[in-house]
């Protein structure tokens, strides 16, 4: 499948990293893998969280690699939490930003790794993912990366401009193009295949069915109703969207209450019609997956 990424619309409000070690592969790298040294800090109620959560029930790192679960909605005034404050301080003296997630924290020396969501589920995937289909399948590093601004670009920045009560009616139509040029894109392609970039599940179907979440479960409701049935009128889309869902290791971590928590917290948007036009039933799909969830997990 091709992929074009689009221009982008909005800059991500969201701060960079700032913590951004690495794993290497032994003791020179300071930070090499061995199980049960590192811990996850997430919540899957935040798009970063879940693609990590997604990535390492993908990889069954359930022992090698423990995970914390952090609220849907963050307790601190600055938009952090307040559990992750102790390991911020200790890993950068006076340090004054919010404690954010996700965290992939050294059990060790009790200080952050990584705070960088991509960088995180890439370490996971290369050096505890032994035995496991690729995430990441040699050669196909470009045409992650290209989804991945297709995603943040075409689709979660569109949709936030076409549901943005402060642009003019201009710059939402041109949003919304774009939002639907970059789905009739994705559409064509899911058509002819199951998976974006390869015959099985890559980091690049994990990206992609948190867009398709989002869009759904936050972005469709500033987003008119007509916008929404638009947005629908992609069958194999959402048909992708809906078969992922059902694997346990994508729908058990669907957390649709914290989602629509979270979204209530920090949202400043107006709701529109298509609040009312739900695309696909994510609560009964994910309880299907947690009903297959004791099968062998694996794309």
């Amino acid at each position: 499948m091709s992929i074009t990424p689009l221009a982008a619309h909005h800059p991500s409000d969201r701060p960079g990293p700032a913590f951004r070690g690495r794993i290497g592969r032994d003791a020179r790298s300071g930070h090499y893998a061995v199980p049960r040294r590192y811990r996850l800090h997430l919540s899957p109620a935040d798009p970063d969280g879940l693609r990590i959560a997604v990535t390492h029930s993908l990889l069954g790192l359930d022992t090698a690699c423990p995970v914390t679960v952090l609220p849907a909605v963050p307790d601190c005034p600055d938009g952090g939490h307040s559990a992750l404050r102790p390991l911020y301080e200790a890993s950068a003296h006076h340090y004054t930003g919010p404690a954010l997630g996700p965290v992939l924290s050294d059990d060790w020396s009790g200080r952050i790794v990584s705070t960088h969501g991509p960088d995180i589920a890439r370490d996971l995937a290369r050096h505890f993912g032994g035995g496991r289909p690729s995430l990441y399948p040699c050669g196909a590093q470009s045409e992650i990366e290209a989804v991945q601004r297709m995603c943040a670009q075409g689709v979660e920045q569109a949709a936030q401009c076409a549901g943005s009560a402060d642009a003019d009616p201009r710059e939402r139509a041109e949003a919304l193009d774009t939002l639907l040029d970059t789905l009739d894109v994705l559409e064509r392609g899911l058509a002819a295949q199951s998976y974006l970039i390869s015959d099985q599940v890559t980091a690049a179907d994990v990206e992609l069915w948190v867009t398709l979440v989002q869009l759904d479960t936050v972005h469709r409701h500033h987003l008119d109703a007509s916008a929404v049935r638009r947005v629908a009128g992609h069958p194999a889309l959402w048909a992708y969207a809906r078969r992922l869902t059902a694997h346990p290791a994508f729908g058990r971590h669907l957390d649709l209450d914290g989602i629509a928590r979270r979204h209530e917290a920090r949202c400043r948007g107006l709701e529109a019609a298509g609040a009312a036009v739900q695309i696909l039933d994510w609560a009964a799909l994910a309880m299907d997956a947690d009903r297959a969830r004791p099968q062998v997990e694996g794309p």
